[in-house]
């Protein structure tokens, strides 16, 4: 018998037939022998059609409210699903985050797992009953309800295989697995059999939507074996696991792209020590999160700072932050530019090959596409470039590593 854990994500469990086809899976593996802990997100457009209404009540709703009502999504999900088994005579149980013992910080809207205390998961498991939890959820000390981020409910499957020592933690969604590029973007795209979790944090965290990286985070550290596949087909999906030898000898795992990224720019600050660490440190007040950062310095003895920053906290940057950060750098100007996109290029291998930055650039370089910002690791190299060429970008870096032939090994 094992201890499984699996996500559905909201197309999964997108409509009643879809919700009874998942029970018939869960009931399946139960049948097994199995002990079943299922996450479940909202249905899927449940959670923007909820934003939707929200903002046609207040342009800027507070985030604590919004968690509320976000919440309500998964406990939807939840009730409906326990409710498909009882159908098929499958015993199990709905819990909320709260309920599974799920305690985070109070960051609303982005809330950080703190502790996991599963005592009525046990209990129920124990009463031979699959326990089907609400995704994307958890509560504070203070019993204030948090909601962990948009792709949150693979952080509660992925922590919950964790703390519960899962045998496997089956994540479930509309794709058959982590593909080379997005197989919308790239036709010839190929499913990849075993990624790292290195290269899957990378890909994750870069624009792959396939998993939350945070999620990736929690399985690396608590080596935590994942597998994703999809819900609508028995074909094994793709293996996320520890890195191995063999793994080096592909230089490029994999291209993917974010189009959610904007850059920041604050010009003509002095020139000075402890500007950037008052700049930053106003950002991170804010948490607001800050990927590249890069700091020009002009004759005169005044630096123009540039940083890339989600879209969806430019808002928050102008109406609460920026006559903060004039007035405490000095800066002349801000300007926002929300037509970019991060492209990058994924690969353990990449530590022991040369030549791959050179090959990126050259390629991007052939077919006029200009670069704006780069950031490297051990492992991934990323350009920020207009957002009009991002896809012409994946597809012609995907194709410059080869990665579409099926001759190659994963």
């Amino acid at each position: 018998m094992a201890r499984i854990v699996q996500k559905y994500g909201g197309t999964s469990v997108g409509s009643p037939e879809r919700i009874l086809n998942v029970a018939r899976r869960i009931k399946k593996y139960r049948d097994q022998g199995n002990e079943m802990i299922v996450v479940v997100s909202a249905m899927g457009g449940e959670t923007d059609r909820l934003l939707s209404l929200a903002s046609q009540l207040n342009e800027s709703p507070d985030e604590r409210e919004i968690d509320m009502l976000l919440a309500t999504g998964e406990q939807q999900s939840v009730a409906l699903m326990a409710m498909a088994l009882h159908g098929l005579g499958c015993p199990a149980i709905s819990m909320t985050g709260a309920q599974a013992g799920i305690e985070t910080d109070g960051v609303h809207s982005r809330a950080r797992i703190r502790n996991i205390t599963p005592h009525r998961i046990e209990d129920s498991l124990a009463d031979q009953k699959v326990v089907i939890v609400a995704g994307f959820q958890g509560r504070t000390e203070e019993d204030a309800i948090t909601t962990l981020g948009r792709g949150g409910s693979d952080l509660t499957a992925v922590a919950l295989a964790a703390v519960l020592k899962a045998d496997l933690c089956q994540i479930f969604t509309d794709v058959e697995g982590v593909f080379t590029a997005d197989p919308r973007i790239v036709p010839e795209a190929r499913k990849i059999d075993v990624i790292s979790t290195d290269e899957m944090l990378e890909m994750a965290s870069l624009g792959a939507k396939v998993m939350q990286s945070r999620s990736i985070e929690f399985a690396k550290k608590f080596g935590v074996v994942l597998e994703v596949r999809s819900s609508l087909t028995d074909t094994p999906g793709t293996i996320i696991t520890e890195e191995s030898d063999d793994m080096e000898d592909v230089v490029v795992r994999g291209v993917s792209a974010d189009k959610n990224e904007a850059k920041l720019t604050v010009r003509h600050i002095p020139d000075t020590p402890g500007q950037a660490a008052k700049l930053f440190q106003m950002l991170a007040e804010a948490s607001v999160n800050v990927d590249m950062i890069i700091q020009n310095v002009s004759e005169h003895q005044l630096a123009d700072i540039s940083c890339t920053v989600p879209q969806a906290e430019l808002k928050k940057i102008q109406t609460q932050l920026e006559t903060r950060i004039r007035e405490a750098t000095g800066a002349e100007d801000i300007l926002y530019d929300e037509n970019i996109a991060k492209v990058s290029v994924v690969g353990v291998g990449m530590r022991s090959h040369s030549g791959v930055a050179a090959s990126t650039f050259k390629a991007l370089a052939d077919h006029g596409i200009n670069i704006e910002m780069i950031s490297t690791s051990e492992i991934k190299i990323s350009c920020v470039l207009p957002l009009e060429r991002a896809d012409d970008a994946v597809r012609i870096l995907h194709q410059t590593f080869k990665l579409g032939e099926t001759t190659r090994e994963t």
